[in-house]
């Protein structure tokens, strides 16, 4: 049903999921590879992006303007050949997701601290103090 497709910001990625029907671990969409889980740890946040299948070398956290960007670049290639050295099969992969979130601007780069393990990345920062722009509360006097 190519017709009520049309209509959500996706028509392009869904006319080839159709055309192709590939099976549905190449169907996911990508505001779901880059899921994130944000805990609070009291003084601090812990951001736990999931990255399955991505090494460490393939991760860039970066920190500009207040905010953290997490990008993550893959690229691989397979081939299988039989005796004669013709191709049996030949596949390669490109991809490159990326994030950003809002962390404050008063936060420098070395206020936090990047693990990698299992495919999760985890990013542990301190909550931006804001007590400086809050003005101590003061009352109107009423006659």
């Amino acid at each position: 049903m190519l017709l009520p497709r049309l209509f959500n910001d996706k028509f392009v990625d869904n006319v080839f999921d159709d055309m192709f029907s590939f099976p549905s671990a190449f169907n996911v969409s990508s505001s779901r590879w880059m899921s994130t889980n944000v805990k609070d740890l009291g003084s601090d946040y812990q951001l736990e992006v999931e990255l399955p299948g991505y090494k460490k070398e393939d991760i860039q956290a970066q920190l500009n303007n207040g905010y953290l960007t997490i990008a993550a670049d893959k690229q691989s290639s397979t081939e299988v050949k039989d005796e004669k050295g013709k191709y049996i099969r030949k596949e390669s992969y490109s991809g490159k997701c990326q994030r950003s979130f809002y962390v404050g601007e008063g936060l420098k780069e070395e206020d936090f601290k990047a693990s990698f393990k299992d495919g999760i990345l985890s990013v542990v920062f301190p909550k931006e103090n804001n007590q400086n722009n809050i003005e101590e509360q003061k009352y109107i006097p009423i006659e």
